[in-house]
């Protein structure tokens, strides 16, 4: 087993990179996972391990061990290196370096009467991890994300996910083409909007159907409101007119999910 023991070690350097650089991660097709976990939860979600890293004053023989099975090579690290790499403070002693996929429509593995999550053009990391972990604890087929701003392997996507990028089915895609792929495939779609809205409660979604929101900046775009099956509401009470959009999403899935029995 290697032995890594210093941090201007120029594949440590690299590995920095990746954490880094979305520009790194583009072009080697790889980054960083940290925490067993979420490191446990891209290998069931079939992530392949290039490498793994471990600093043994953090993490047990045994848990290594259950690990190291996933991939060929293993390096221990010190805690100089450790702390060069990790991103949290509470990344559990060890770091996964892992093959990208492809986040192609195409990809999407769909049944009969699919329920999707579609976000147009989300900017905050945190908001995504929070959509990815709604649509996780909601079980649905997918989610979607229009004209992306930024990498999704972004190490704060995967934090703020707890590893939930990996257990979603995903894809990405311009308005234009995901708007093609939903028409093409029959799927009813339901933007949330404040634009020539009904209440998100009386629509029907137990057919197949996706639920589309936008930013809590701007909203969605008028190609989603004009194509729309039907532009939704959540009615507003107070003084505001708009919620967190993660918030907003979890509203309008588990009405879905309701309807359909859970």
């Amino acid at each position: 087993m290697k032995l890594i023991t210093s941090a201007q070690n120029p594949y440590i350097k690299s590995l920095v990179l990746l954490q880094e650089k979305a520009k790194a991660r583009k072009q080697t097709g790889t980054f960083l996972i940290e925490g067993k976990r979420e490191i446990s939860l891209a290998i069931k979600g079939g992530y392949k391990i290039d490498t793994l890293l471990f600093y043994p004053e953090l993490i047990s023989e045994k848990e290594i061990n259950e690990l190291v099975k996933q991939s060929n090579n293993v390096i221990e690290i010190n805690k100089d290196v450790f702390e060069k790499l990790a991103y949290r403070e509470s990344t559990e002693g060890v770091i996964a370096v892992a093959n990208s996929k492809s986040f192609s429509l195409s990809d999407l593995k769909l049944n009969e009467n699919p329920l999707l999550l579609i976000a147009e053009a989300p900017e905050k990391p945190g908001n995504i991890g929070a959509l990815l972990r709604t649509a996780d604890a909601a079980n649905l087929d997918a989610v979607i994300i229009a004209n992306p701003n930024g990498d999704l392997y972004n190490p704060n996507i995967i934090r703020s996910s707890v590893g939930c990028l990996f257990t979603n089915q995903i894809a990405t895609g311009t308005t234009a083409e995901i708007i093609t792929f939903l028409k093409e495939r029959n799927i009813r779609f339901y933007c949330a909007t404040l634009q020539n809205s009904t209440s998100y409660h009386t629509q029907d979604y137990t057919t197949p159907s996706a639920l589309v929101v936008g930013t809590e900046a701007t909203g969605l775009s008028l190609e989603w409101r004009d194509a729309a099956t039907q532009n939704i509401i959540i009615p507003m009470q107070g003084e505001i007119d708009s919620m967190n959009v993660s918030v907003a999403a979890a509203i309008l899935i588990f009405e879905a999910k309701r309807q359909r029995g859970f």
